[in-house]
């Protein structure tokens, strides 16, 4: 079938396959034969997959809710690049309470009921992730 010559260690060998079936090859080597029972294949190890370390988030402070208080939140993540509300002050529906810039976009974000304005907890240039409390509104 084939035919090989192998030197090891200084010594010649001629070797010939005679015949190979599924795990079983009968061989020549140096005119005398031998049956050779074929191991299994040996699987290269993969590449190991690289994973991230993702640091703990910190715990948020707790917050409390006062009842017939509506809670404005972030609808995206984003960064506050206007507010133009404060404390004390009257909203209507229609007016945009600030502006969020999100994917290069800015986004008016609009009151979900009118009222009065009791808190504003964040500033020009904060980050907020989607679900972060913007305005407290009575």
């Amino acid at each position: 079938m084939r035919r090989y010559k192998f030197t090891i260690s200084g010594n010649k060998y001629n070797v010939e396959i005679k015949t190979l079936d599924e795990d079983v090859a009968e061989i020549e080597v140096n005119g005398t034969s031998y049956q050779v029972k074929l191991g299994h294949e040996i699987k290269k190890t993969q590449t190991p997959k690289l994973v991230r370390y993702t640091p703990p988030t910190p715990p948020k402070a707790p917050v409390f809710i006062t009842p017939g208080l509506s809670l404005l939140k972030a609808p995206l993540p984003g960064t506050i690049i206007s507010i133009s509300v404060e404390p004390g002050m009257q909203i209507k529906m229609e007016k945009p309470v600030l502006i969020l810039e999100a994917m290069k976009m800015e986004n008016n974000i609009f009151a979900e009921k009118p009222g009065i304005v009791k808190s504003v907890r964040v500033a020009v240039g904060d980050t907020v992730m989607q679900g972060d409390i913007l305005i407290e509104i009575e």
